[in-house]
């Protein structure tokens, strides 16, 4: 521990006003976390002067306006450091905006809110959260996911710009500012994007790299000692690095840097001491824990800050700090607003797609295009469908956009005759996200958090790379898109390590997340209306490589049938009551319906229930699920090529399911049938021994 002497000595209090700014951003950090009990004050602390001088001196940002859509955007990708975005919400006097987007004519954070840091139905989560707080852009707390989100927020201005900017009328033209640390450095989905926006040439893009060479454990060179400033000169970025994270010359200097820079993302690498001026600095236990009462009393004295008072700000801090940034906010805000009305008016039909682009609404007539598809026995792969209803709502549904992992041949997921966007085409409709399943859920994300309706496109089983995205964006109820191909033991020959087994139930299990996974071509046709009018939720399209048959929708049910996430397929001609219920998915609907046929055929009162999406199913009132799988029924079978966990909700204590509880096998698909019990006389069998006959 250092005496107080020796940290006056460090900190160098000048009693600026701009010192003031900022020591008011570091005291604040260090009392919500004290008094919560638990946070992260070290990093606040030490970057105070880097969200200062990037707030107060460049940062287009109208506090007034938290959702100009040529906003800069500020991510905090250490969202740990909560406090520091907190603090800077706070003193910015960012005006809150309710879900409707209405202003509520109260501050988004106000020092009462900083005070319950971390505590229930805080406005101040212990990581930031976007919706639940006006001014989080993105929801972090895993590292490395703000900077993937970061990526596709540039992605999106670029794009935006190319599709809408006119000669005189730029607009869009904003920035996009990560904050990011030593932790983010070493999550693989950092380096994925980063490679990718070097490639991409996103001069838009400046992350902020805190080097503090601090982790939880101790110093970071117990497993990270490389140099990433050259990692990222390699990746194609312009690198700058500023010795001192309180030298807010340098810091400035950086910035305008960046700000020259036009053919590159740009790099800062900020040395910084974490919990500065504290006795804790520069090691670990400035990082995850308070720094305790004593010395939090003995930092602030070595702020020459009033010790006795927490949560302290100073006359005309607030004034001052947000005057700094709304004086340049707002009156960019205000020429902004007034070019798009004249914008409007010279350029109706753009301005017209902009409004309903930034309102996630849909052009009249969006699905006139989808086709619908004949009955066929023979069929078509549910990915080959998805291609062409894709590529025919994109006509009418321009920012749809997004592309695949390197795997659009096999996804279906290209737009036919579309460019690529490259740098050298930022107005491009197909992306290449490249080898990169993580960081391409993080930039459709980041993408879908600028109002593009994104999508991105990988085989279900590398679902494992890139479930963490999915997952945050379920957090924050977007309308991302994840088409899932190559959907079960389906596969065939590629055997056990391309075969999704689990993958649905892992899906299934994440709270708000559509997973659907239709049945034939028309079920894939409305699945996509059903995606397409939710963009309040992400979803994850899953479809297969194997042909479906294309079922006969003049004796079966109507397709639409989707929307309710399950229906009522197949009924005996009898009606009533049926004897059995056959639920399926996916490329098992067919299988179900032919069992139907054979128990039909012998009497038996047969009924089959699609079910593409449990999440649609389970928000239907309690009498569609009656009529759907009545109650007095309990000889059921699930019937899906995966996991069964789960399906006992369904099917019930006294229910059968016909599902995996192993592993597939590398063999032609017809083999892995017979195999693993996915064949019409298999089923037929359960379904006489779940009536007891």
């Amino acid at each position: 521990m250092t005496d107080t002497a020796t940290i006056n000595a460090d900190v160098h209090e000048d009693g600026s006003p701009e010192r003031l700014q900022i020591d008011t951003i570091r005291t604040l950090s260090m009392d919500a976390v004290q008094k919560a009990n638990s946070g992260h004050p070290g990093t606040p602390m030490a970057l105070a002067p880097v969200g200062w001088t990037l707030w107060t001196k460049f940062l287009r940002y109208d506090p007034r306006h938290a959702d100009w859509p040529n906003r800069d955007r500020f991510v905090l990708s250490v969202g740990h450091a909560s406090m520091l975005l907190y603090s800077l919400l706070y003193l910015a006097g960012v005006e809150e905006i309710d879900a409707e987007g209405n202003k509520t004519g109260q501050p988004a954070i106000s020092l009462t809110d900083i005070e319950q840091f971390r505590q229930l139905n805080s406005k101040t989560p212990g990581h930031p959260e976007y919706r639940h707080t006006t001014g989080v852009e993105t929801t972090t707390g895993p590292l490395g996911a703000g900077c993937g989100n970061s990526v596709g927020m540039a992605i999106a201005e670029r794009w935006l710009a190319a599709r809408y900017n006119r000669p005189g009328y730029d607009l869009f033209s904003h920035d996009v500012y990560a904050l990011c640390g030593d932790g983010d450095m070493m999550e693989g989905v950092a380096a994925e994007a980063a490679s990718l926006a070097g490639h991409l040439k996103l001069s838009n893009l400046c992350w902020i790299y805190d080097s503090n060479h601090i982790s939880i454990e101790g110093g970071t060179d117990l497993a990270f000692d490389e140099d990433v400033g050259a990692r990222f000169q390699a990746y194609g970025w312009n690198v700058i690095h500023v010795d001192d994270a309180n030298d807010v010359a340098a810091l400035t200097n950086a910035i305008e840097t960046f700000k020259a820079t036009d053919d590159r993302p740009t790099f800062i690498v900020v040395h910084s001491v974490i919990g500065w001026g504290s006795p804790r600095a520069g090691t670990e236990k400035a990082h995850g824990e308070p720094l305790g009462a004593e010395n939090v009393a003995k930092t602030k004295e070595a702020y020459g800050w009033p010790v006795d008072k927490d949560f302290y700000v100073p006359a005309g801090v607030k004034e001052a700090f947000g005057e700094a940034v709304a004086s340049r906010g707002a009156a960019a805000r205000d020429e902004w607003v007034a070019l798009f009305d004249r914008y409007r008016a010279e350029f109706p039909e753009q301005a017209g797609e902009l409004d309903l682009l930034l309102k996630d609404e849909l052009p009249e007539g969006w699905d006139s295009e989808i086709p619908t598809f004949d009955a066929d026995a023979k069929g078509v792969a549910s990915r080959d469908a998805g291609g062409k209803v894709l590529n025919a709502i994109v006509k009418k549904v321009p920012w749809l956009v997004g592309g695949s992992a390197d795997l659009a041949p096999s996804t279906k997921t290209d737009v036919k005759g579309a460019p690529s966007f490259e740098a050298s085409n930022y107005g491009g409709t197909n992306f290449h996200f490249g080898v990169r399943e993580h960081a391409m859920g993080a930039v459709v994300n980041g993408m879908a958090l600028s109002h593009l309706r994104a999508y991105g496109s990988t085989f279900l089983v590398f679902l494992d790379y890139m479930r963490a995205p999915v997952r945050l964006a379920a957090i924050m109820e977007i309308g991302a898109v994840y088409v899932f191909t190559h959907d079960s033991i389906g596969v065939g020959e590629d055997g056990p390590t391309h075969q999704p087994i689990e993958h649905l139930a892992t899906m299934r299990a994440i709270p708000g997340l559509d997973t659907i996974r239709p049945g034939d071509a028309n079920e894939v046709a409305a699945a996509w209306r059903a995606v397409m009018k939710s963009a309040d939720h992400p979803t994850a399209l899953v479809l297969s490589r194997q042909a479906l048959p294309t079922l006969d929708r003049s004796t079966y049910a109507s397709a639409d049938g989707v929307e309710q996430g399950a229906y009522v397929l197949a009924d005996s001609a009898e009606g009533g009551t049926p004897d059995v219920i056959l639920i399926a998915t996916g490329s098992e609907v067919s299988l179900a319906v032919a069992a139907y046929e054979q128990l039909t055929g012998e009497g038996v009162k047969a009924r089959v229930v699609s079910m593409p999406s449990w999440f649609r199913y389970e928000r239907q009132d309690a009498a569609y699920k009656e009529s759907v799988l009545p109650k007095a029924v309990t000889a059921r079978v699930a019937i899906e090529m995966a996991g069964s966990l789960g399906w006992d909700r369904y099917v019930g204590l006294e229910g059968r399911q016909i599902t995996m509880s192993t592993f597939g096998a590398s063999a032609p698909l017809a083999k892995l049938q017979d195999k693993f019990g996915f064949t019409v006389e298999n089923v037929v069998k359960v379904a006489k021994e779940a009536m007891g006959r």
